[in-house]
Formats: structure tokens, sequence, C-alpha cells
């Protein structure tokens, strides 16, 4: 009995470390405000449950068939990483871009039709992108083993620590707009600016991360 529970908790563990700098729920919180700023707060929390629920089935459904859905295309983890830094870094330069005059943010912000993005891309690959994909791979193989019983058991410790995850992914959206509220408005704008150049350079290093691996 001690094996299995050392083995639980050793993976939950392993888990929750994994994820956190890949997932970086804080750091995501900042670059998604931008689109639900504008948001009434009742539509706000309808959408960061849903941003939360996505990113909740997108981990799962990775760790047990994603490796297949990506062979069944022939798509390769860098080239998601290539298509994924694009798209971000197109995110963060119409933000830049936007913040340079009155009438053109407010015009991005207000087209930017939250509810048919809230998958993609503010789920994936803004909240959980190729570097999650990655990590739920590893922790899958990680997880196995020849006994059925020993393999459920690993296998819940990682869904527990996508979970947790998720949770934590949840308050910080959640808890962003309080925090820049309370920073006023000069600190917003200090704020938006500094998450719309991150976003960027997000991007751009999971673009090269991409095209690094597969050169």
């Amino acid at each position: 009995m001690f094996n299995p529970t050392h083995t639980f908790v050793h993976l939950l563990f392993i888990g929750i470390v994994a994820l956190f700098p890949v997932v970086n729920p804080i750091g995501s919180a900042f670059m998604v405000n931008p689109y639900l700023s504008k948001l009434p707060d009742d539509e706000r929390k309808n959408a960061i449950k849903k941003i939360t629920i996505y990113a909740f089935a997108f981990c799962v459904i990775s760790l047990f068939i994603g490796h297949w859905i990506l062979e069944l295309f022939g798509i390769s983890i860098p080239v998601i990483q290539v298509a994924g830094g694009i798209m971000i870094c197109k995110m963060g330069w119409e933000l830049l871009s936007g913040d340079k005059n009155e009438k053109t943010d407010k015009s991005n912000t207000e087209n930017f039709n939250v509810a048919e993005n809230l998958f993609y891309p503010l789920t994936f690959p803004v909240t959980t992108g190729a570097g999650t994909i990655s990590v739920v791979f590893t922790l899958s193989a990680h997880s196995a083993n020849a006994n059925w019983t020993a393999y459920l058991l690993n296998t819940l410790s990682i869904v527990i620590a996508i979970f947790i995850m998720c949770v934590l992914v949840y308050v910080s959206y959640s808890n962003t707009k309080i925090i820049i509220h309370k920073l006023g408005d000069n600190g917003k704008k200090a704020i938006n600016q500094i998450s719309a150049f991150l976003i960027f350079c997000v991007g751009l290093q999971i673009f090269f991360t991409g095209i690094k691996t597969l050169f």
C-alpha cells in the first residue's frame, strides 16, 4: 500500500511543479485581461469559467489521446509551437498598435468577439499551449505502468494536478481586474502595455523554439 501511495503523491507533486511554469496562470491572466476587460462582470465570470473548463478538457484529452491525434494528422509539437507563436505575436502586435490612439484601441477590443475566441486563441495557445502539451505528454509517459490499477492511480494523480492548475487559472483570471482597478487608470494603461509586449515576446519565444526544434 505504501508504494502506490508514494507514487501517487510523487506524480501529483511532479505534475504541479511541471505544469505551473508552462501554464503560468498569473502571467496568462494579464495577457488575457485586455480581451475580457470590456465585458460586464457576469459575462466576464462566465467567460473565465469556460476558459477554465476548456483548459481542463484540453489537458485531459491531451493526456489520453492527444499524442494519437497529432500522429493522425501528421502534426508535430514544433509545428504547433510555430503556428501558436505566430498567433500570439499577432495578438500582441494588435494590442500594441491599438494603444497608439484610443479610437483604434476601442475598436480592437470591441471588434474582438470574446465568445467566438474563448477556446482559440484565449484557451489555446494563450492559457494552455504547445509547452503544456509537451509536459502532459511527458507526464503521460511517466505514468505508464503494466499494472492496470497502478496506471489508473498514476493517471488520476496527473488529472488532479491538472485540476489544481485550472483552479489557479480561474482564481488568477478572476482577480486580475481587481488588481488592475486598484492600480488606477495610469496603472491600467501601463499593465496593458506591458501585457501586450509580453504577449508579443512570448509569441516570439514559442515561435523560435519551434523553429529551433524543426531545424
